[in-house]
This record gives structure tokens, C-alpha cells and sequence, in this order.
């Protein structure tokens, strides 16, 4: 007696995962803390420029890449959080980094104000609602487990 194996994407856990994804993805508020993560990524990656860094010559460049890096990262999120949302905690990373950088990067002994403040503000903005984008994917989490253990 032969027994046919579904091919793994015809699996119907493989399914019911896909549908919770898809069902999460299209929430509206993951969408607005994917959309506000994205738009604080921005003002960390330009606020070099919009506020000016006088004699800094390393925290420009990093708050480019980290606030670009937060930015795709954040825009995989919205396109494909069924693929993306393992990667959802380095966000909230990069928003503490964002925080504390102007200590560490910036060896200058007098800092600006308006530099501190930017990245303070940033960091904390990209930290709240990337939080929440990771809220959601632990959500999917408990709720795959917990669903689990009723089946038990």
C-alpha cells in the first residue's frame, strides 16, 4: 500500500499559517506602526541634515544607516509580514541605538543640544511603534501555541 505525500506548501498547517498572516497583515493598526516606523526611520536617517550636526563627523553616517536600515526593514513589514516578521525585533534595537549613539558615536566633548534631542526623540518614536509591530507577531505566536495546547 503506497501512501501519497502532499508536497509541503499543500500542507494544511502550511495554509492555516498563511491565512493568520494574511489576516494580521491587513490590520490596521499594524499598518499605521509599520507606516509610523518607516516615517521616524526617515527623520532619523535625514536628521543630520534637517537639524545639523556641527562637528560631528560619525553620527551623520550613522544615523543614515540605521535610519535607512529601519526604513527597509519596516517596508518588508508592510509588504510581507508572513516573511519578515521574525526580523521585526532588530527595529526596536536599532531604535535604542539611535538613543544612545550620540553618547557613544560622538566623542565631542560638547554635544548639541538639538543633536541629543534628535536622536533622542527618533530613537524613542522608532522604539514605541516598532514595539508594536512586534506586539503583533507575537500575538501570532501565543496564538498559534495556545491553539496548540487545546488540541493536545
Amino acid at each position: 500500500m503506497s501512501s501519497q505525500r502532499l508536497p509541503i506548501e499543500e500542507h494544511p498547517d502550511i495554509a492555516e499559517m498563511r491565512g493568520r498572516y494574511e489576516r494580521i497583515q491587513h490590520k490596521p493598526a499594524l499598518q499605521i506602526g509599520t507606516g509610523l516606523t518607516v516615517l521616524a526611520g526617515l527623520f532619523v536617517a535625514l536628521s543630520p541634515w534637517i537639524a545639523g550636526y556641527p562637528g560631528s563627523a560619525n553620527l551623520p553616517i550613522v544615523n543614515l544607516v540605521v535610519g535607512l536600515t529601519a526604513v527597509v526593514l519596516a517596508l518588508g513589514f508592510a509588504s510581507s509580514f508572513r516573511s519578515t516578521h521574525g526580523l521585526s525585533w532588530v527595529v526596536p534595537l536599532l531604535g535604542v541605538w539611535t538613543i544612545i549613539a550620540p553618547w557613544v558615536v560622538d566623542t565631542a566633548p560638547h554635544t548639541s543640544l538639538r543633536v541629543i534631542l534628535c536622536n533622542v526623540l527618533g530613537g524613542v518614536v522608532m522604539l514605541l511603534f516598532s514595539s508594536a509591530v512586534v506586539a503583533f507577531g507575537l500575538m501570532r505566536r501565543n496564538a498559534r501555541e495556545a491553539e496548540d495546547r487545546m488540541n493536545r
